[in-house]
């Protein structure tokens, strides 16, 4: 028996000699943790829950590698409950159910309260989320959740408010530089017996290409010191060539189908309404670069173009049109530069949003006053009965005015003087403000002098009668 468990802990020691540098290089307790310090900091919310102890259902938000199965580890090792780790990518409700008979069993036999760590806990359906509810509500279970994606959009209203979410960001350069000095310094764990050391330019790559994620970091600083060989005196220096090639490509931190796609977007629309070409053609890369469909970037231009531009720059909206169909033609990456293109020509352009905000206010008139009768003299009269009913009577063809233009209402007689549209002085638009406002002034004086002409005819007929 003796034989079988010292060849048993033989074997999970080369296992653990074996796994990636960055799980060997876990921290075991929270003193070894970097990073998040505005959770772990004195006095921060983390910090106060486990000097207090109190069990609270978390759940942990943040980017890849940026120590959120390590901290969520830790704080069940602090707090000294029984632990079950599940991964929402293997368990369902069956090992939901089960985790919760042997919480309540734990709880029979030694009075410990019980943790689940629902690794991934984005990717629980909503009936594996449901099933889990009422058991997280009575406190027979302690949730400890660890998610890449915002769990606004991922986890259930019911179970997002019995939950404190925790917000964790990427590491710091400076965070990083310490875990990668403690890997290989670490004899144990880590690549002490290799005595390696960075080039300036090597350290430096590593920590700005890995977007803050020490898995990546960890993992690339292991093959780059594995894969270079030592000198006569039985050291390694990792020069920046050995190291860009051990890293292949920098981190892009994008997800096409999270909250990282909408972050992008965003911050590319509001360059482009903000006039920063620069900024456009930065974030622009960034979705390229993350293996966005550039044809929704596309897409997104188009709306760009009506929206913060409008009738400022006409030839925006025909711009944008163009760099689509153009990637459709070319593919990438010819095609990217038609999108540049139009991003950078979208910065530039005068802004207006009037055309936007015109819409949206028609659209609530409509909705108000959806029963508004379309005045007579507006409406079609393909027969002679309707033309004896008055339809058409009294409309003016703006044609057979020298000008092209006669004062007429257009609206119903409900919305009297009302105006969605109020052009900007800025670039194509501002051309024809002065020209509109005068037009609406004699539409205006005309609707009055009217007016003023049928009251007094009215009382003038009540006065012969």
């Amino acid at each position: 028996m003796r034989q079988q468990n010292l060849f048993q802990q033989h074997i999970e020691r080369e296992l653990e000699s074996m796994a990636p540098l960055a799980d060997r290089m876990r921290p075991g307790c929270l003193e070894e943790f970097v990073g998040q310090a505005h959770l772990l900091g004195p006095g921060r919310i983390l910090h106060r829950l486990l000097t207090s102890r109190q069990l609270q259902s978390l759940i942990l938000w943040g980017p890849p590698g940026c120590g959120k199965t390590t901290l969520a580890r830790l704080i069940t090792n602090h707090t000294e409950a029984h632990l079950i780790a599940l991964s929402a990518v293997t368990a369902g409700t069956r090992e939901i159910r089960s985790a919760v008979e042997e919480a309540k069993q734990v709880w029979m036999k030694a009075r410990k309260r019980t943790w689940l760590f629902m690794d991934e806990i984005h990717r629980l359906n909503k009936a594996q989320q449901d099933s889990l509810l009422p058991h997280v509500e009575h406190g027979t279970l302690i949730l400890l959740g660890a998610t890449t994606e915002n769990p606004s959009f991922e986890v259930i209203r019911p179970l997002l408010s019995r939950t404190r979410v925790l917000v964790l960001q990427p590491l710091l350069e400076e965070e990083l530089r310490i875990i990668i000095d403690r890997a290989l310094q670490d004899e144990k764990r880590g690549l002490a017996g290799y005595r390696a050391s960075l080039s300036r330019d090597a350290e430096s790559y590593l920590l700005t290409s890995c977007g803050g994620d020490a898995r990546i970091a960890l993992n690339a600083l292991d093959i780059a010191v594995r894969s270079t060989p030592a000198d006569d005196g039985g050291r390694r220096c990792i020069e920046l060539d050995t190291m860009q090639e051990a890293m292949q490509r920098p981190a892009v931190h994008y997800d096409k189908a999270g909250e990282e796609h909408y972050n992008l977007i965003s911050a590319l629309h509001k360059s482009v309404r903000g006039s920063d070409p620069d900024a456009c053609l930065y974030w622009l890369a960034r979705m390229l670069e993350g293996g966005e469909d550039p044809l929704y970037i596309a897409r997104r231009l188009v709306r760009m173009a009506s929206e913060d531009i409008g009738l400022a720059d006409p030839f925006a909206l025909v711009h944008t049109m163009h760099a689509m169909q153009s990637y459709q033609f070319l593919g990438s990456p010819e095609g990217d530069l038609a999108l540049a293109q139009a991003a950078v020509y979208l910065a530039l352009a005068p802004k207006s949003n009037s055309i936007y905000t015109a819409l949206g206010k028609a659209r609530e008139a409509a909705r108000k006053t959806g029963y508004a009768a379309v005045p007579l003299h507006l409406r079609n009269a393909p027969t002679d009965l309707l033309k004896k009913t008055g339809y058409g009577k009294g409309y003016r063809y703006p044609h057979d005015d020298p000008s092209g233009w006669v004062a007429e209402r257009y609206l119903p007689d409900s919305l009297p003087a009302v105006q969605f549209y109020h052009p900007t002085p800025r670039g194509w638009e501002g051309k024809w403000r002065e020209l509109l406002a005068g037009r609406r002034r004699r539409v205006a004086g005309e609707k009055g002098a009217q007016q003023q002409h049928e009251s007094s005819s009215a009382i003038g007929g009540h006065e012969e009668r």
